[in-house]
């Protein structure tokens, strides 16, 4: 019997990940409609993001800790490093896992990510329900992203300028730093 490489198991998690977001969203839509679904889906989305950036976040801060209890300590301790390139990394790393492209463009107040391909969309398109996909996308997008991000740089606001769901060419996300918002 193949053993599974490494890239064999990352493939299998993220499957599972990604299939069970949707059998549950389906799931729920036929118990409670698709209205309800998708509410319960952005509850969901609300803490999802924090639990992802707090495990980033945690893992580029653990780097000078031995001991559990010392990665602990500054997991919690309050950063040195600048706030933005912090998110910035963290952005650039779960949307690589989440398999997104795209790319990330830093100007004076405003981080701008530009996705020229949603993996989510594409299930949707895949699965038959791409014409809920701007629906689904208006509430998760709006709800996520400014979740993960506010646990990098409170205070931070997302601008959608476009959306692939909603037949634009990317989708353009606009994370705008209020000056004073945070410090470094």
């Amino acid at each position: 019997m193949k053993e599974l490489s490494d890239k064999d198991i990352i493939e299998y998690l993220y499957n599972c990940y990604a299939k069970v977001d949707g059998l549950w969203f389906v799931k729920t839509e036929e118990e409670h409609g698709f209205d309800k679904a998708l509410a319960l889906d952005a509850e969901v989305w609300k803490v999802m993001p924090k639990i992802q950036a707090r495990f980033l976040k945690e893992k580029f801060l653990e780097k000078n800790a031995e001991t559990p209890a010392e990665k602990h300590k500054k997991a919690h301790e309050k950063s040195t490093e600048d706030p933005v390139e912090l998110f910035i990394k963290a952005i650039k790393i779960k949307m690589a896992l989440d398999r997104f492209k795209f790319k990330i463009l830093k100007k004076p107040g405003i981080i701008n990510v530009e996705i020229t391909e949603c993996p989510w969309h594409n299930i949707l398109i895949k699965s038959g329900r791409e014409s809920l996909s701007g629906r689904i996308g208006s509430v998760i997008c709006t709800t996520e992203y400014p979740a993960f991000a506010g646990e990098f740089i409170p205070g931070v606001v997302l601008e959608l300028d476009s959306r692939i769901c909603n037949k634009d060419k990317n989708c353009i996300f606009n994370f705008e730093i209020k000056t004073g918002s945070y410090e470094k």
